[in-house]
C-alpha cells in the first residue's frame, strides 16, 4: 500500500511540474496570485507557480537537496487540505484520541506529506500533463479535477485530484485517485492497522522519522 502512494504521490507532482510551457508565463513572477474559489483553475495554476520555483530554485535544490522540502511547504501545501485529510486517514480511531493526540498527528501527517512530496520532485522527467475540460461546480461541495499523464512508450495514466469546498467558498485538494485507487484510502488501512495493533503514538513516531528522511536526488529505478 505505501508504494502505492508514494508512486501516486510522484504522479501528483508530475501532474504539479510538467506543464513547461504553460509555466513560461510566470517563471519571472513566482508570487502570482491563485484562485482558490475555482479548483480546476487553481490546480493548473498551482502547477504553472510550482513549476517556475522549481526552475528559479534549481541551483539551491542542487546545493541543498532538502530545499525541495521549502518549495513543497511554500507552494503546493497551502492548496492541500492536510488537516481532512488527516483525520479521513484516522477513519473511525478518530474519536478515540485527545485534542492533543489529534492535533501532534495532523503535524506529523503534514510533515509525512512534505516529505513525500519533496522527494516525488526527484522523479520528474518528461512526462506531458493534459486537464480534462472543468465542469459546472456551482452547488458542488466537492469534485473531481480529471488529468491524463502521457508518457511516450507507457500506457496513458488517468488521474482524479479532488477538492472539497471549504466554508469560505474556497477549495483545497485533499486526496488523489490513480487509476481508480484512491491515495488516501491506501494510507487509511496502512494506519490504521497500525493504530489498531500499536496505538496512535506509534504512528505519530512512524510518521516523524519519514519525515526526517533526507531527499536523495538519485531518480528511483522502480517503475512501481
Amino acid at each position: 500500500m505505501l508504494n502505492k502512494f508514494c508512486r501516486g504521490l510522484m504522479l501528483v507532482t508530475v501532474a504539479f511540474m510538467s506543464l513547461s510551457v504553460q509555466a513560461a508565463d510566470v517563471e519571472n513572477s513566482p508570487h502570482v496570485e491563485i484562485d482558490k474559489t475555482n479548483p480546476y483553475t487553481m490546480v493548473e495554476a498551482v502547477s504553472k507557480k510550482t513549476f517556475a520555483r522549481f526552475n528559479l530554485d534549481r541551483q539551491l535544490i542542487a546545493d541543498n537537496p532538502e530545499h525541495l522540502k521549502v518549495i513543497v511547504t511554500e507552494e503546493l501545501m497551502p492548496y492541500i487540505d492536510y488537516k481532512y485529510a488527516s483525520y479521513k486517514v484516522l477513519g473511525q480511531y478518530l474519536r478515540d484520541t485527545t485534542k492533543d493526540e489529534r492535533t501532534r498527528f495532523v503535524e506529523a501527517f503534514r510533515g509525512y506529506l512534505i516529505s513525500t512530496y519533496a522527494q516525488a520532485f526527484t522523479e520528474y522527467t518528461d512526462q506531458t500533463v493534459k486537464f480534462n475540460p472543468a465542469k459546472d461546480f456551482s452547488g458542488e461541495k466537492m469534485v473531481n479535477v480529471n488529468v491524463r499523464i502521457i508518457e511516450k512508450g507507457r500506457p496513458e495514466i488517468k488521474l482524479q485530484f479532488r477538492a472539497r469546498r471549504l466554508k469560505d467558498d474556497t477549495w483545497k485538494a485533499f486526496d488523489l485517485v490513480a487509476e481508480g485507487v484512491s491515495l488516501l484510502s491506501s494510507k487509511q488501512s496502512e494506519v490504521t492497522n497500525l493504530v489498531r495493533q500499536k496505538g496512535i503514538e506509534a504512528v505519530i513516531e512512524m510518521l516523524i522519522e519519514r519525515t526526517a528522511t533526507h531527499i536523495d536526488l538519485t531518480p528511483s529505478e522502480q517503475a512501481n
